[in-house]
């Protein structure tokens, strides 16, 4: 049971990154203007959807599982505290504390690894 929960959770928190990433490519230019108005330099942006496409992928399949959940967690914590701060808007509030519970769930993976569904396994075996 334990591993078809981990990756059950591994799906689940891959897919917001996943998607997240696509959408900057799609919608760039307003995702580097958005950055540059938080006073990030929009010359990061190809940045942080290599690491939430490459991130959420890794954590998919179960690959380089607890690098890739502690970068993960990390960008969550610095993304809240850029980007979610503004809590006279309650949909801030809400996007501040979604992040942190991310995190919160992506340092238990890091700390306990992809269990036996994953390549990190397979890897392990050889």
């Amino acid at each position: 049971m334990n591993k078809t929960v981990n990756l059950i959770s591994r799906i689940l928190m891959s897919q917001i990154f996943i998607i997240a990433g696509i959408g900057k490519i799609a919608g760039y230019a307003g995702t580097q203007q958005y950055m540059e108005a938080h006073g990030l330099p929009g010359a990061l942006l190809p940045l942080v959807i290599l690491l939430e496409i490459g991130g959420g992928a890794a954590i998919l399949l179960g690959f380089l599982t607890r690098f890739a959940a502690w970068a993960l967690a990390a960008f969550s914590i610095v993304a809240a505290l850029i980007f979610h701060t503004h809590f006279a808007e309650y949909s801030q509030q809400i996007n501040f504390m979604k992040n942190l519970v991310m995190a919160g769930g992506l340092m238990l993976l890091a700390t306990y690894g992809a269990d036996s569904l994953s390549i990190d396994a397979l890897r392990k075996r050889r």
